[in-house]
């Protein structure tokens, strides 16, 4: 059985037991939150629209951390122009308890 949730604007395909990293969610760690289903599929066939709706999708909170740091450099040849910017994306680690429908 697995679902595809909506997350922070972007679309995940998750299973029970799974760790999932999505956009950072205002929770705190051992939380439980509840994602939105997209599509359910089991083995009694595909689920989309409010059948899926109907679905409930249970996460809980395993971490808040960020990714590792993304260096980006900018420069002009020959005019002494250099920019070095780095940036690390924070996230939510979700480890799905279930799948309910």
């Amino acid at each position: 059985m697995y679902a595809i949730v909506e997350c922070g604007g972007k679309q995940y395909k998750v299973e029970q037991d799974m760790l999932v990293k999505v956009e950072k969610i205002d929770a705190e760690v051992g939380a439980t939150v509840e994602l939105k289903p997209l599509l359910v599929a089991d083995e009694n066939g595909v689920r989309t629209g409010a059948e899926a709706e109907a679905c409930k999708v249970v996460a809980q909170v395993n971490a808040q951390a960020k990714y590792p740091k993304v260096l980006v450099f900018h420069y002009k040849a020959k005019k002494q122009v250099r920019k070095r910017q780095g940036h690390r994306q924070p996230y939510t680690e979700l480890k799905i308890n279930s799948i309910e429908g």
